[in-house]
């Protein structure tokens, strides 16, 4: 039996420490990239904090009794919410309306059961049983980025985290914002990172509302202090809004244990919710018109020439009509050097005024949106004349590189080698 030295044994420790190292940031980079996806987003009218205990001969008589009881509690809450009085129906229009029961804490014995329940009813049916106006007055689409700094570091969607998680929880369905919810997978976290945060350019902004369907953005913020490991976290809440991260409130949560995290989170996302509503009560949550898109140039007047009949323009130099017309071009982009090169290509149609790519799939298709002063016709002769394919008509058209064909009259090889 031979006995290694001692740094032998040390050198073998530290490079199995450093492969388990590896392993796990591998691994988390890889969670990271699956993302959150938002659990509901529909409009059902939620109440929350139903406490029930009820005691059956077995536990899933006494469970399903709870459940029961559940939803009576809660439609009584939400009938007095919404000024109907409170009155009770019978237990089968409950089933009807009821669509999800949220189990917040519960706690089954064999004949007993003690839980904090939540009740989703669908809005549609309850409004009208309650003879309201199902319709909600919301806010322009808010694009929402979760920022959270934990231990220094900043971090958005460019890996999985816990307040990210959180915002994916909550329910947007009472709340009067209009909240656009990425899920964090794809081009999330190229496009949305926290360095894009603190950029307050407006172009990039744009074409990133663009790409999601919303009118501005939200930025809330939790700053997370641990006193040590497992033990109380101080979270300090800010709700910023726009461009320039300008900060509309702010307010501190405390919980004594690392366990209770996701609690504080909770909490912190609804009380921002609030913060928002309040300011677009307030109207201080205006989308920013530096964000809408420039308004077109306008048309310059030009005054009409009589000519004679039988003259005839043989400069070959595309003419232009005055009259802008916006294009929509779908195109293959396999690099992101073809979306360079399909953009540089256009522009050097003549009269093409602008040329700016509106939706980025690198590996697929892409979309550009061409302002052409001219008609359509016009610019689809024109890829044609370029080598382009050009497919579709109108204002909606798809384009690909013609494939390059061998010419038919080339010579037969008399000679092959090998």
């Amino acid at each position: 039996m031979r006995v290694r030295p001692p740094s032998t044994l040390l050198a073998i420790a530290a490079l199995l420490a450093g492969a388990a190292a590896i392993a796990q940031i591998d691994t988390g980079q890889s969670e990271g990239g699956k993302g959150v996806t938002p659990i509901d987003s529909s409009g059902s009218y939620e109440v929350s904090g139903i406490t029930v205990d009820v005691a059956a001969k077995t536990a899933d008589a006494a469970r399903y009794g709870g459940w029961r009881l559940a939803q009576r509690k809660a439609w009584g809450q939400l009938s007095s919410r919404l000024g109907a009085g409170g009155g009770s129906v019978s237990d089968g229009t409950l089933d009807q309306m009821v669509s999800g029961i949220v189990v917040e804490n519960e706690q089954i014995g064999p004949t007993r059961y003690i839980a904090k329940l939540g009740v989703l009813f669908n809005r549609a049916r309850a409004s009208s049983l309650l003879g309201i106006s199902a319709y909600a007055d919301r806010s322009p689409p808010m694009l929402v980025i979760p920022l959270q700094v934990s231990g220094g570091v900043a971090t958005a969607f460019e890996r999985r985290n816990d307040w990210q998680e959180a915002w994916a929880r909550f329910r947007t369905g009472n709340s009067s914002v209009d909240y656009v919810r990425p899920s964090g997978t794809g081009a999330d976290s190229l496009l949305m990172n926290a360095g894009q945060v603190l950029r307050p350019g407006r172009g990039w902004w744009r074409t990133i509302l663009d790409q999601y369907g919303a009118d501005d953005i939200l930025v809330p913020t939790v700053r997370l202090y641990r006193t040590y490991p497992g033990g109380p976290v101080i979270g300090v809440f800010q709700a910023r809004h726009g461009p320039d991260n300008r900060e509309l409130g702010s307010f501190t949560l405390k919980v004594g244990t690392a366990a209770g995290l996701p609690q504080l989170l909770d909490v912190g996302v609804k009380r921002l919710d609030e913060l928002y509503q309040r300011a677009l009560r307030g109207g201080a949550l205006r989308p920013d018109f530096s964000l809408q898109p420039p308004p077109a140039p306008t048309p310059e007047v030009i005054d009409e020439v009589a000519v004679d009949d039988d003259l005839t323009d043989v400069s070959g130099v595309l003419t232009t009509t005055g009259q802008e017309v916006a294009i929509t071009i779908q195109f293959d982009t396999p690099t992101a050097s073809a979306v360079a090169n399909t953009e540089q290509a256009l522009r050097a149609i003549p009269g093409v005024k602008s040329a700016a790519t509106t939706s980025l799939a690198l590996g697929g298709v892409s979309l550009l949106r061409v302002s052409f002063d001219g008609s359509p016709d016009t610019l689809r002769a024109a890829l044609e004349s370029r080598g382009y394919q050009v497919l579709g008509s109108g204002q909606t058209i798809r384009i690909r590189r013609a494939p390059r064909l061998v010419p038919p009259d080339l010579p037969p090889d008399g000679a092959p080698t090998g």
